[in-house]
């Protein structure tokens, strides 16, 4: 599965709002951690797999974690007054507890103890839309008495309407049984709902079909007894127990069907946060189990996502060096150029708007060029492995439209490569029209005279159309060394696998301002 059918989501604006505000190299810088406690830098995702490059231990101070963690979710205009508040409100370890489970399997009698133990407030759909108080919940009640499904997008705001209340923000809340399906976890977690607990409960088809017929509900409190398992023993408690709707074998059976359809691509959202708990056992230890997960703390991740640009003049190695760093760290490797090609060959609406330029071997105009990369820049590959860009910028009002797009690299490289050499690496290029193998005259010459004959030249590659291209590169390089921060420098006339490594330990160790290699 790739990162654009992975079931983590992770909104575009977080990464660019953790990147503007060094949320991330704040949690990279290692602290004193609290006894027992070492955060490490996760290898996985969601479902994603981990791209190599995420190798850097992490310590740090739990709250200070949380903090940042509600930041990167939150995303508000004044973050220092924002993490004034947080710490205001002294509420890092309130608990924030998704309880999930078939029907019958025990799910709301758990989460109803959890609550009265942790003081929390518990989440039901039940309790969320029986708010008269709440216009968004009166509309919910009418759906839901219509025996139809609540839209996701409305049972999002009355989460978000519920979590927002003083008790949620101060004791932390339980949500019993929500979400139910995939979309309602993607909703939820691009939402900003992020619990730090997930209990799903499990139990044999067999064992819940049995147990759902014996249900009963105290209307009054919506307290769940069993007339085997658990039956209360005041008379009048029993008395006013009724049976609840949707408990036949027939709709049990549907209802399970349903659950085990979705529940597997639900949990592939939770894979550091979740337990699995058998409730085919008593009550009372399925209870102690979960109580003991949900009281526990967890490793997380401080993620770095690379965000690499190559520069330098034609034929100073930057697709060479993009490909190799694709191939060993899973970057994404975006050729501004290939793009272009790809929109017109795709016959796309903007694709016909490319086209002309092309057949008239015109230069694209920003514009255009700006919104097919920010196009592929937000896509979830992207935002979850990293980029590698090579083609884009060329002059200072294409880093502004970069920029202002929020795309900025975080690592950006200058490959500077001498006149001649990139004189002689282009010029001396030559294609066999009949195979369409490649040669150098000098580094790869061809094995026979025959094939040297039938060799032709790109039109691009000859020594006038070189020079015209190596001088637009230099003529702007220096306002783009300027333009961006901590610009390292890397000598590309070399060896293509010695460039590699200069370049590689660039990304992985944090270099000072302004480097030459």
């Amino acid at each position: 599965m790739d990162a654009t059918t992975a079931p983590h989501r992770i909104p575009v604006e977080m990464p660019k709002y953790g990147e503007q505000h060094h949320i991330f190299e704040m949690m990279q810088v290692p602290r004193e951690a609290p006894p027992g406690l070492s955060l490490c830098l996760d290898p996985g995702v969601g479902n994603v797999a981990a791209p190599p490059w995420v190798a850097w231990q992490v310590q740090t101070d739990w709250s200070d974690w949380i903090m940042l963690q509600e930041l990167l979710i939150h995303q508000p205009k004044e973050p220092i007054q924002f993490m004034l508040e947080h710490l205001e409100r002294d509420n890092d370890m309130v608990p924030r507890i998704f309880i999930l489970g078939p029907p019958a399997s025990g799910k709301t009698t758990i989460a109803m103890w959890l609550c009265k133990h942790l003081n929390a407030s518990l989440i039901t759909l039940e309790n969320l839309i029986w708010n008269k108080l709440s216009g968004l919940a009166i509309k919910a009640l009418q759906i839901y008495e219509k025996e139809e499904a609540i839209p996701d997008f409305l049972l999002i705001k009355l989460l978000l309407e519920r979590m927002s209340k003083e008790e949620c923000v101060s004791k932390g809340w339980i949500l019993d049984g929500i979400p139910e399906t995939r979309e309602q976890a993607l909703m939820i977690q691009t939402s900003g709902i992020s619990p730090r607990h997930v209990v799903v409960l499990t139990a044999p088809d067999t064992v819940l079909i049995e147990r759902n017929l014996g249900k009963r509900v105290d209307p009054s409190n919506g307290e769940v007894y069993h007339t085997t398992f658990d039956w209360p023993s005041e008379p009048e408690v029993q008395n006013r127990l009724k049976i609840p709707l949707g408990i036949s074998e027939e709709e049990t059976v549907r209802r399970l069907m349903e659950y085990h359809r979705n529940i597997t691509r639900i949990l592939p959202s939770y894979p550091k946060i979740l337990k699995i708990i058998s409730s085919d056992q008593p009550c009372v230890d399925v209870f102690y189990q979960a109580l003991t997960y949900v009281q526990s703390q967890h490793r997380s991740n401080a993620p770095f996502t690379p965000k690499i640009l190559l520069c330098g003049p034609t034929g100073s190695g930057k697709s060479l060096q993009a490909a190799l760093l694709a191939q060993k760290y899973s970057l994404i490797n975006v050729c501004c150029g290939q793009l272009l090609k790809e929109c017109v060959a795709s016959n796309s609406n903007i694709g016909e708007l490319i086209r002309p330029y092309f057949q008239k071997k015109m230069r694209v105009p920003d514009q255009i060029i700006i919104k097919v990369l920010s196009s592929r820049l937000k896509k979830q590959d992207c935002i979850c492995y990293g980029w590698v860009l090579h083609g884009f910028p060329q002059d200072l009002d294409q880093a502004n439209l970069l920029n202002s797009s929020g795309f900025m690299p975080n690592r950006v490289f200058f490959l500077n490569v001498p006149y001649d050499s990139v004189i002689e690496r282009l010029t001396l290029r030559r294609t066999d029209p009949t195979t369409g193998e490649r040669y150098h005259l000098m580094y790869k010459p061809p094995p026979t005279m025959e094939i040297q004959e039938r060799l032709k030249q790109h039109p691009g590659d000859t020594e006038e159309k070189v020079k015209i291209k190596i001088d637009f590169f230099y003529r702007n390089s220096s306002l783009l060394e300027d333009f961006f921060d901590n610009v390292i420098y890397v000598n590309g006339d070399q060896d293509p696998y010695t460039v590699f490594e200069y370049i590689e330990s660039g990304i992985i160790m944090p270099l000072p301002t302004k480097v030459a290699q």
